[in-house]
């Protein structure tokens, strides 16, 4: 129960019926919003993919998939997804998609690894995209330009939210602010990689935060990042640089940083195997994704996932992720939430 964050005077503003118009109002306009801002369409997704071809994401690395065995097929494994970060490249090179367009889908996964509280649930459901990008486009700057055309869907999908339901007041900021994780590091060099995150976005409202998944001047990674769908090693100007990053905003009815967004341009040979070596997983080379890239049969592409249940939790201002998504809960948790006014379904 530690993990479990308690609101203060918790009062959820909308009841059950107006929570699941809401959910169904805000993820109907948000998708639409992304694609239209991304010049992306819709793709059908798996839920699960075959083991030991790379396709699957990593994450953190640690991360057990769940896995089962296919009769028809003398028992290969399949693995439900993490995510698919890989997938959607697959998919792009698939379909000939051109530079400057790309693909969305709903994905659907189970994290059994992770650890339950307010804002992470054994069940994941997010928007994964993927648009192709030309070798001049493999900047900070585009990867920022992208980052606001997200962050002005976000806020558009939020004054549609608060129109509909007057008890709701936006707290969105109009800007989002950008900053490396090293000069988060730098700014707050005796907190912990969580307290920079809260530290930062209480100071801006909403933040992106570049260069997730490298080592720090300290020796530690703000976060980890599987070393093979974003590139987060590639050097700048300044000795750092890193092209990926997440979208995190300040949530006041939990008073703490969220994160809504993972994304990032992709490795590109040299980065992949960079990369690899880094994390000492260059075995992975000899794999289908990784073949494919390392062969010229995949674009150039940049992605990442949002948080479908998390956006809809913030811009509905509840206070446990289990107030918009059906998931398994421990008994004393569920308790505990319903004495604090989260019900969860």
């Amino acid at each position: 129960m530690s993990q479990l964050i308690k609101p203060i005077d918790y009062q959820p503003l909308l009841g059950a019926k107006q929570t699941e118009q809401g959910i169904k109002m805000i993820k109907e306009f948000f998708q639409q919003n992304l694609s239209t801002e991304l010049r992306l369409r819709r793709v059908t997704a798996p839920l699960f993919v075959l083991k030991g071809l790379g396709i699957n994401d990593d994450l953190n690395g640690v991360e057990r998939a769940v896995s089962f065995p296919i009769k028809d097929l003398g028992d290969a494994r399949a693995e439900v997804v993490h995510s698919l970060a890989k997938w959607k490249r697959l998919s792009l090179a698939e379909n000939e998609v051109e530079p400057g367009y790309g693909i969305y889908t709903d994905m659907n996964a189970i994290r059994a690894d992770e650890e339950l509280d307010n804002l992470h649930s054994l069940y994941v459901d997010q928007w994964d995209w993927e648009a192709v990008i030309t070798k001049e486009q493999r900047t900070v700057a585009f990867l920022k330009n992208v980052v606001e055309r997200i962050y002005a869907a976000i806020r558009r999908t939020e004054y549609l939210t608060c129109e509909t339901y007057s008890q709701l007041k936006p707290f969105l900021p109009e800007k989002i602010h950008f900053i490396h994780a090293e000069e988060l590091l730098q700014m707050y060099p005796d907190k912990t990689p969580k307290e920079r995150e809260d530290a930062i976005c209480k100071k801006y409202g909403a933040v992106f935060i570049i260069g997730i998944g490298g080592k720090l001047s300290n020796g530690e990674k703000h976060d980890g990042r599987a070393p093979d769908y974003d590139d987060w090693s590639t050097m700048g100007e300044n000795g750092y640089e890193g092209l990926n990053g997440d979208i995190l905003i300040w949530y006041p009815v939990l008073g703490r940083s969220f994160e809504l967004s993972s994304m990032g341009i992709r490795v590109d040979k040299e980065s992949l195997l960079r990369q690899l070596k880094l994390e000492d997983k260059e075995e992975r080379k000899v794999l289908y994704f990784h073949q494919k890239l390392l062969n010229d049969q995949l674009p150039l592409s940049i992605g990442g996932g949002i948080g479908q249940s998390r956006l809809c939790m913030v811009l509905l201002h509840k206070g446990h992720i289990g107030e918009i998504q059906a998931s398994i809960w421990p008994d004393d948790m569920r308790a505990e939430c319903k004495e604090l006014g989260m019900t969860l379904i």
